[in-house]
């Protein structure tokens, strides 16, 4: 999908593993004249794959100037070290919550939270060596608003993780959920509840998107869904 807008687009990648060990995500790059930003990058080992997906979009990573990262989700920042090692010139923004979990001054809220439900521990613990902690170049905040495809929000999303964001494009009317939302075929839903460290907030997270004029939805797991949530009274 591409919204053309006087050089501005959104573009949504498809990246799979070739050997088919990973699900299907969609990370998501906004470009215009200036910049090219990627949101979110994927499992540990998967840069080879983004690569290939950027590639295709006509935007390859060597033209990015910066990364957002929704949350510290393993599948949503796996191959972040593996991009600024290959690709130094490109800045990394995330959740001042967040920001701690990415660089490895704190633990994976994650691992805690496996830890609390009962995952097993050998599960737990190549997640943990799988992820390369990187740092963060930009502390983002709710309501901040990028110089970026005609005005960029971050929106502050809690509940599948405390820190986590989603991005808004206002001209376009689209929001990238992160794991706010997931698709699957054309409706969207709450991301595994299960998985959610604080459920009534993620539940409150989407009732904050209804009072946004959004009618496109790209979601990390599930892709594009042209829709509307209802709209929040009050």
């Amino acid at each position: 999908m591409e919204h053309n807008e006087k050089n501005a687009e959104i573009l949504v990648l498809t990246v799979n593993s070739a050997r088919n060990r990973y699900n299907t995500i969609h990370p998501v790059i906004i470009a215009d004249g200036r910049e090219r930003v990627l949101i979110d990058c994927g499992y540990p080992g998967q840069l080879a794959d983004i690569e290939s997906a950027a590639e295709s979009s006509g935007v390859p990573l060597s033209e990015l100037t910066a990364v957002i990262i929704t949350h510290h989700d393993h599948d949503h920042c796996g191959s972040l070290r593996d991009i600024r090692e290959k690709y130094p010139n490109i800045q990394v923004m995330a959740s001042e919550l967040d920001a701690p979990h990415i660089d490895g001054t704190k633990r994976s809220l994650r691992l805690e939270y496996g830890e609390a439900i009962g995952i097993e521990p050998e599960i737990l613990s190549k997640i943990a060596s799988a992820v390369k902690p990187a740092p963060v170049d930009i502390l983002l905040r709710d309501g901040d608003v990028l110089p970026l495809c005609g005005g960029t929000e971050i929106i502050a999303t809690p509940g599948h993780m405390p820190g986590h964001i989603s991005v808004y494009a206002r001209r376009h009317r689209t929001l990238i959920t992160g794991d706010a939302l997931i698709a699957t075929g054309d409706r969207l839903r709450i991301a595994n509840p299960q998985y959610a460290i604080d459920a009534a907030l993620a539940r409150a997270s989407v009732e904050k998107l209804a009072k946004y004029d959004i009618d496109t939805f790209i979601c990390y797991h599930g892709g594009v869904v042209r829709t509307r949530l209802p709209q929040s009274g009050g």
